[in-house]
Order: C-alpha cells, then sequence, then structure tokens
C-alpha cells in the first residue's frame, strides 16, 4: 500500500456504520492540521493495515487506530485518538483510570447495538474533496 503515511496515525472505521461515519465527520474539523488520516475497515487499505498490525479479523468489531506501528481498539483507539485532538478533547484520558475490561465491554456494547440504534448506508461514504487528502485508498 503505497499511500499509507508512516508518519500520520490512521483510525480506522466501519465505512458502512451511520455512528462511525458521524464520529469520522465529527473528528475532522476539531483535526485542523489533518495529523489524523482515515480509512474504512472495508477499504483495500484498510484491510492492508489490519493486515500489518496482525489483529485477527475474525469477529474484528472495532475502530482501530494504528500509529508508529502501534495498534490501539475499542476503548484505547477512542482515548488516544482524543489525545491527539488535543485540548479539551485530551482529558478522555482520564478514562483509563476505568479498568479496560469495564470500558471494552461498554464500548462492545454500543458496537453490537449501533446498526439499530443509527442505522447503515449501502456503501461506504465518500469524502468531501476538501478532506479527501485525509483518507487512504
Amino acid at each position: 500500500m503505497s499511500d499509507a503515511p508512516t508518519d500520520h496515525p490512521v483510525l480506522l472505521f466501519d465505512g458502512v456504520c451511520n455512528l462511525c461515519n458521524g464520529v469520522v465527520q465529527f473528528l475532522i474539523p476539531r483535526d485542523p492540521a489533518g495529523r489524523i488520516k482515515y480509512a474504512p475497515l472495508q477499504s483495500e487499505a484498510g484491510r492492508e493495515l489490519v493486515e500489518r498490525t496482525e489483529l485477527s479479523t475474525d469477529g474484528l468489531d472495532s475502530v482501530i487506530l494504528v500509529e508508529a506501528g502501534r495498534a490501539y481498539t475499542k476503548s484505547a483507539a477512542v482515548i488516544r485518538v482524543a489525545e491527539l485532538l488535543g485540548y479539551p478533547y485530551r482529558f478522555a484520558r482520564v478514562g483509563r483510570l476505568v479498568p479496560r475490561a469495564v470500558r471494552d465491554a461498554v464500548y462492545d456494547f454500543v458496537a453490537a447495538n449501533r446498526y439499530d440504534w443509527f442505522g447503515k448506508k449501502d456503501r461506504c461514504m465518500v469524502p468531501d474533496e476538501d478532506v479527501s487528502d485525509r483518507f487512504l485508498g
């Protein structure tokens, strides 16, 4: 994958999930420098990055943040993205005081219900031209 940035964190997300797409749309204006790049899990770039992380794709139902060769999943990914956004979002790091098993149980509950609660698209979103450089693939 020649266009994968090695100097930027990449957030892999469910490209057909309305909640996930909404979160990406929330993040973009809060990262005006474009530090975070994005790729749907369903895209070729997303699949290749997942393979590089050596995570099992069986039952993978999580956002994944790939940064400097490290993969963050579920609540750890959410907290790390908030940290990357800076003030005031970086205060989400206090979430690490909650045991990961508890944080991930809440994450899994939302993930299991996201299509019922927020709906699902037929295909992955197409980014607007002004932010298309933030998307891989």
